[in-house]
């Protein structure tokens, strides 16, 4: 038997405009519910149908939800029959819970992580990357300076950056963990590259940044491409921090 989740709590629009999207604030909901034993494991989840409508939002959101669980090994699928909570112990997959970006220990954690595996992706590129995978960075490289001419942040045109050089290793699993980021710490670059946009001189010296960036794998030179990705890294944690304390 179903219960409706989320009873009584009030409805993902209470609780949004302090940057989670909406999924994230219904899959929120629903962990809270797990951890809680509201729902319990083994139960069936209510229906999509019966989610939106306690959480007053559409059904692509809740299902987006639901994704979020199952993929953090929170919820399972039985074909047929459903979504349901999982055991305990059955989760296996790795999560990374932000909930407070302008806490310095957790972007020093973010820059850690990042830089471990970004910075030794830009290395690994170096060395492996293709004719093909160097012209493809470059387009990315000259699609920002096309954004920063226009005067937008170049977000996206830096996130498409970042996965040409990871898509140069010739690593599968450097590019799964990297869209795993990706998706999970997206908010701190966008908010980080925002932020270079509005202050003078900042958005220049983010360009001159991936150009070394790009300069060291066009070299071949893994060292100087690890040290190069490593520095962007930081000067984006310390972008973040002058964002957050002007």
């Amino acid at each position: 038997m179903t219960r409706r989740a989320g009873a009584g709590m009030g409805t993902a629009h209470d609780i949004i405009g302090r940057g989670p999207s909406l999924a994230e604030v219904v899959a929120q909901r629903l962990r809270e519910e797990i951890s809680s034993g509201r729902l319990k494991a083994g139960e069936r989840l209510p229906t999509e149908q019966q989610m939106a409508e306690n959480y007053g939002v559409s059904r692509p959101i809740v299902r987006e939800a639901v994704g979020r669980l199952k993929h953090d090994g929170l919820v399972l699928s039985r074909q047929g029959a459903g979504a349901f909570v999982a055991e305990p112990g059955a989760v296996s997959t790795f999560r990374i819970d932000i909930a407070d970006f302008s806490n310095k220990d957790e972007i020093r954690n973010i820059v850690e992580l990042l830089m471990a595996v970004e910075a030794n992706a830009t290395a690994l590129a170096a060395v492996r990357r293709t004719a093909e995978n160097l012209e493809h960075i470059q387009a990315q490289l000259d699609a920002m300076q096309v954004a920063i001419d226009r005067g937008d942040p170049g977000v996206d045109e830096d996130v498409a950056f970042h996965r040409a050089i990871v898509e140069a290793t010739d690593n599968p699993f450097f590019r799964d963990l990297s869209d795993f980021l990706d998706r999970r710490v997206r908010n701190f670059i966008r908010t980080a590259r925002s932020n270079s946009a509005r202050l003078q001189g900042l958005t220049e010296a983010v360009q001159q940044e991936h150009q070394a960036i790009f300069d060291a794998i066009a070299k071949g030179h893994a060292g100087e491409a690890r040290a190069a990705a490593e520095a962007h890294l930081k000067n984006a944690a310390a972008r973040l921090a002058l964002y957050l304390h002007p």
